[in-house]
């Protein structure tokens, strides 16, 4: 029976490198000469450090900018609240989202059966695998995902006749 895995995945190398970048273009822009401004990457968790507020909307343009050309949507990041460092200084702390947590799988479960397609979706650890007799199935049921206003990015893998 073909299947596939409905995942919400990001490559956090890719992570790692977007944050390389806003580093070197940090260090390149006029309105950064003098600052402090330092954004890292420590697995699924970035850290930014700003001279003030101002700066840090700054560095999240440029973040944001980075991520999405390497293909990292701002709907998997998820924004930690702001504290004040030294001084005027702020600090950030972002999380990458990986994985569709239970209760966005069961909602797409949900609806994937209120849709009454000819396929079967079961929730698998953090992601949702989807079953059906006839590939034309599982397009209707990605085509349906698709649709649907979730908060996260979602992927299609490991698609199996």
């Amino acid at each position: 029976m073909p299947s596939f895995d409905i995942v919400s995945e990001v490559d956090l190398s890719e992570v790692e490198n977007a944050c390389a970048n806003v580093m070197r273009e940090i260090g390149t822009r006029y309105d950064f000469k003098g600052s402090s401004s330092e954004v890292t990457a420590d697995g699924a968790v970035i850290s930014i450090k700003a001279d003030d507020d101002m700066k840090l909307n700054q560095v999240h343009e440029v973040l944001r900018g980075h991520l999405q050309r390497r293909g990292i949507e701002p709907g998997q990041l998820d924004m930690g609240k702001v504290e004040q460092a030294a001084g005027q200084s702020v600090r950030q702390t972002v999380k990458v989202i990986e994985g569709i947590d239970t209760e966005m799988a069961k909602k797409i479960v949900k609806e994937i059966k209120a849709a009454k397609l000819k396929v079967q979706a079961s929730i698998q650890g953090d992601s949702v695998r989807v079953t059906g007799k006839k590939r034309d199935d599982l397009q209707e049921a990605i085509a349906l995902v698709k649709s649907m206003k979730l908060d996260q990015p979602t992927q299609y893998k490991n698609f199996r006749d």
